[in-house]
């Protein structure tokens, strides 16, 4: 797995590709630098080197600076994008 870990200078580049993330409790996102979050609402997130998820809720309009393993099913936020 390439290093996507903070100390990495090149872990702070601009994004090289977008994908529309549905939320999913099986889907593994692997190399995400960010999360855009168009509709308001709860962000169910596992990041990349935890176990637990932890809940955010967002306004609309929110980029989430987060190394993201998966987006949970239980996500209410809509139009999420995952910035790779």
């Amino acid at each position: 797995m390439p290093d996507f870990t903070p100390s990495n200078p090149g872990a702070m580049f601009p994004a090289y590709k977008l994908t529309a993330v549905t939320p999913s409790d099986a889907t593994e996102l692997v190399g995400v630098r960010a999360l855009w979050i168009g509709g308001a609402g709860t962000v169910v997130i596992i990041a990349c080197n935890d176990t637990a998820s932890v809940s955010l809720t967002v306004p609309a309009g929110t980029l989430l600076p987060i190394f993201a393993r998966k987006v949970m099913a239980a996500s209410s936020a809509t139009n999420i994008v995952a910035f790779y």
